[in-house]
């Protein structure tokens, strides 16, 4: 199976100094956290007090959302496009950092919101890596 890393290194141009292991990083947190917080969203719908998660299910769409794009958008990064994708990073930390807050409010009652917790700090975590790299 090809890796992110394996793609990043096949690039015949010039990705700049950004170390290539945390650009793989993000991406694959961003695509990890997009997936979980759309399992989230679809497991919050199906509680019993549904009601009482929607902020919760927002957040987690919005989230899905943007680590979508953020991942979409660091795979094809070059010093070039680094304004955009230095915003759009940064709109990553701060939606994945929104989200985690308010799953865990509801992670003592619900795995599903412990777990895309979890996902929504490292993907947090990676987009700040990388801005602390220089992106």
């Amino acid at each position: 199976m090809t890796t992110v890393k394996d793609m990043l290194r096949t690039y015949p141009g010039d990705k700049g100094a950004l170390d290539g292991d945390l650009l793989a990083r993000c991406i694959e947190e961003c695509d990890r956290c997009a997936r979980t917080c759309t399992a989230c969203a679809d497991a919050c719908l199906a509680e019993d007090r549904v009601e009482e998660l929607a902020a919760c299910i927002r957040l987690d769409l919005d989230c899905a959302d943007v680590c979508d794009i953020t991942g979409r958008l660091v795979a094809r990064y070059t010093p070039d496009g680094a304004d955009l994708t230095r915003a759009q990073v940064e709109a990553c930390a701060l939606a994945c950092a929104a989200c985690a807050a308010e799953c865990e409010r509801h992670a003592a009652e619900h795995e599903h919101c412990r777990l895309c917790a979890e996902a929504c700090r490292a993907c947090e975590q990676a987009c700040n890596d990388l801005l602390a790299a220089g992106l």
